[in-house]
């Protein structure tokens, strides 16, 4: 090997946009892309707030935040295209804002009012973000990368929780239709499946602190004395925004710890 892939910044020069950057996976996801060489990584959010800490904690040279709501598809194409005057290009989409349901809803009880609210954040904000960082990567003819957050929920029923489950499922969807699409393109489409991890919107869903929260989930891997932290989720969505992906596309990459139902 030329250069050895230890030393190698794995995202040098590239432009990153992280939806949902403002607290749990997607703020640990921006920290790691900052730190693996992203010339510029957009936090985009509807948290104004805490994503103007979290560039700023990242280091404004660096990174940046822009306020934007994925449920508003001019608001996202409006996003992709300032990062895009302002950067010259965008390398990477992680496309992660999405919620919790906040129901233990059942197919016999189903709020489909709160459903349309979970699904146009979880599907409709997912796919606008992949439809806009789409567009600009073939306008620039970049051979980029589109991250989206699944769920293991993506790839098992429930007897509750219905419209999330519904959801993740229409993620996976996406990706695998993306993905084929793009691929002429050399676009890769992949998405990042966790289990439950212990994230503030996931603590205030299941009114649990984080210690509680992993110690209920704990059972569910198959690997002793680990608990899933957002660390590990990111480390699994810099593999597939880098180079090291090469070659995958399609994919929905679990980190579950071998889930055991």
């Amino acid at each position: 090997m030329a250069e050895s892939t230890m030393s190698k910044k794995k995202l040098e020069g590239k432009v990153a946009i992280v939806t949902g950057g403002s607290s749990g996976i997607g703020e640990a996801t921006a920290h790691h892309f900052a730190k693996h060489g992203a010339l510029m990584v957009v936090i985009a959010d509807i948290q104004e707030e805490l994503g103007q800490q979290v560039a700023k904690s990242i280091g404004l040279n660096h990174c940046t935040y822009i306020c934007c709501d994925v449920t508003n598809e001019e608001q996202v194409k409006a996003m992709v295209e300032w990062t895009v005057n302002n950067y010259g290009h965008l390398d990477i989409m992680f496309s992660n804002a999405g919620i919790y349901g906040r129901s233990d809803q059942t197919v016999l009880d189903l709020d489909l009012l709160a459903l349309d609210h979970l699904f146009a954040i979880n599907v409709r904000g997912m796919a606008a973000c992949v439809k806009h960082a789409a567009r600009a990567m073939v306008e620039k003819s970049v051979r980029g990368s589109i991250v989206c957050t699944a769920s293991v929920s993506a790839s098992r029923g429930s007897t509750k929780c219905t419209d999330y489950h519904m959801s993740k499922h229409a993620v996976l969807g996406l990706v695998r239709s993306a993905s084929r699409q793009l691929g002429e393109h050399g676009i890769r489409v992949n998405c990042v499946s966790p289990s439950t991890v212990a994230t503030p919107m996931a603590c205030n869903a299941l009114g649990m602190d984080v210690e509680q929260l992993g110690k209920a989930f704990e059972p569910h891997a198959s690997l002793n004395g680990l608990v899933l932290e957002v660390g590990h989720v990111a480390d699994v969505v810099l593999f597939l925004a880098s180079d090291d992906s090469g070659f995958v596309n399609g994919y929905d990459l679990l980190v579950d710890g071998g889930w055991i139902d």
